[in-house]
């Protein structure tokens, strides 16, 4: 395809229209086998190379073709390979239902591997959320349960312990890296990604300066890296995220069949600031919906480290923004194959919380959070319930679907157990190993509950048991407040609070919470002691 007939095609021609149309019929069962092949045809011909066209980057097809470049990886001890959106919504991929946004490697990669629809993150905000994640431990008991800044740059370090998600796999002979945003201990702390298990760390330290897509300076492990050509937030040269993105697919070149890795790749896309290169991909969606101008703090003499910049197509900017986190993860997957390592690497994709509200975005238009009702920050099932997609050629069931209750402090005991070291995994974490279920293999273990606080908007606490979920609001008011109670399998949106008819149910929810929070003393609930 010649570069003109691709901009065409990207920027919404005929052809797309027409693909999109021939999609529609196929899903509802309207087509003959024929056309049904011929939507297939179209779809990997025509819609993948979309965004191979519109990449920023210079990254694909730099892979050298002698035979000594290439990894026959196979067998062993599988590669994990973990992206982390921030602030991406359920509703926000193609997989999950999304029709104004292109995701054509998200919808691949589910396509090829396994879709979870109960998949939840740790809690509806960001560094708790991971802190989960890192600790196999829910918000109830992990030790970062909330955003906390922390001089001189970064958040509240997390404690060194040794049996977090990277020093876990590190010692099992992996090697770590993590290429994004961190936000869980400042560059010299007990947090510091390099005390946390990880051999390498290219991004963000501090969640903060992560509000800014053009920042004067990233971290490359210890060492400052200052984007000179940003010149101190005066100029938009360098967009951070392509950057840390091709640092990602260099160390993807840097690796062998010798070792296994473990990839961390916690992006900051489409988080806040709706901004990006004024390239294909933003053309493409410019014009094609209503806008109403955002108007923040822009780059400049008077700019600060934070904040979010103004935007005259908001709407474009964000679905700009999904389709270029969706182009990063179609870059690892060809890095991958071209260096002969995806056959042997497990890839996961999820979000971090629910959709976010602020720097002029609008969840409410690309319908983010799905059939669910919240979004970040909430504890209703579109502030936690995420959009989770996984692959894993010759082990995981091509087009199958999971509706198995899992969180992310189960990923900790999973990736464990996937790197051939379940007894490494740490007595007393909330976790447990999802294998038999990814598989489609063994006996697997279920939770008896999943227990969720959040320290931010008064306080607030949530259980799912079973088909329930009680929510509890304004903790710091009254840590014994009324619960509301919802049926989430009959009512997903959570519309209709049923406490006053099922006391049995809210009795059983209220001892639960009781039993599932430890006290924090860095992160307490107003008036509790600890």
């Amino acid at each position: 395809m010649s570069k003109q007939k691709g901009d065409q095609l990207i920027h919404g021609a005929d052809p797309t229209k027409l693909i999109r149309r021939l999609q529609e019929s196929f899903f509802a069962g309207r087509c003959s086998r024929g056309v049904k092949v011929l939507v297939i045809y179209l779809t990997l011909v025509f819609m993948l190379p979309l965004c191979i066209q519109a990449q920023p980057l210079n990254t694909m097809g730099t892979i050298k073709k002698d035979n000594k470049d290439i990894v026959k990886q196979t067998g062993g001890r599988p590669n994990i390979v973990f992206l982390l959106a921030d602030d991406l919504g359920y509703g926000d991929v193609g997989f999950n239902g999304q029709t104004k946004i292109r995701t054509p490697y998200m919808d691949r990669l589910a396509a090829e591997g396994r879709v979870y629809t109960h998949f939840y993150a740790g809690t509806s905000i960001c560094a708790p959320s991971r802190s989960t994640l890192l600790t196999g431990q829910h918000t109830g008991h992990t030790y970062i349960r909330g955003n906390k800044s922390v001089p001189p740059e970064g958040q509240e370090p997390l404690p060194i312990t040794g049996k977090g998600l990277a020093a876990l796999l590190k010692s099992a002979g992996y090697h770590t890296a993590a290429f994004g945003k961190w936000g869980l201990g400042y560059i010299g702390s007990t947090g510091d990604p390099l005390k946390q298990g990880f051999d390498h760390f290219y991004g963000y330290n501090s969640q903060s300066l992560a509000h800014r897509y053009y920042p004067d300076h990233l971290w490359d492990d210890d060492q400052k890296v200052l984007l000179t050509q940003n010149a101190d937030f005066t100029r938009q040269a360098v967009y951070a995220p392509d950057l840390i993105q091709q640092k990602a697919l260099d160390y993807i070149d840097q690796q062998s069949d010798k070792t296994p890795f473990f990839m961390f790749l916690p992006y900051i896309l489409p988080h806040a600031e709706l901004i990006v290169p004024d390239d294909s991909i933003f053309a493409s969606y410019k014009g094609k919906f209503p806008e109403t101008q955002y108007k923040g703090r822009d780059y400049g003499p008077k700019a600060v480290d934070h904040g979010y910049a103004s935007q005259q197509y908001p709407h474009a900017a964000f679905a700009a923004m999904v389709t270029r986190l969706d182009l990063y993860l179609g870059q690892i997957m060809q890095r991958l194959k071209a260096r002969g390592l995806d056959k042997n690497t497990i890839i996961i994709f999820t979000s971090d919380n629910g959709p976010h509200i602020e720097g002029g975005a609008d969840p409410a238009f690309f319908n983010s959070n799905g059939p669910f009702r919240g979004v970040k920050r909430d504890l209703y099932e579109g502030g936690i319930r995420e959009p989770f997609a996984v692959s894993w050629p010759g082990k995981i069931k091509p087009g199958s679907v999971s509706d198995g209750v899992f969180a992310f402090w189960d990923l900790l005991p999973t990736f464990v157990s996937l790197a051939g070291e379940k007894k490494s995994i740490p007595d007393h974490i909330d976790g447990i190993s999802f294998v038999p279920d990814l598989l489609g293999k063994g006996k697997q273990k279920k939770h008896d509950y999943l227990y969720f606080e959040l320290h931010e908007q008064g306080g607030k606490q949530a259980v799912v048991k079973g088909d329930w979920k009680a929510i509890r609001l304004n903790v710091d008011q009254n840590p014994n407040g009324k619960l509301l109670l919802y049926n989430i399998k009959q009512d997903p949106a959570e519309t209709i609070d049923l406490a006053d008819k099922n006391p049995a149910i809210v009795k059983q929810m209220e001892i639960i919470m009781d039993k599932a929070h430890t006290p924090s003393a860095l992160f307490p609930f107003a008036g509790e002691k600890h």
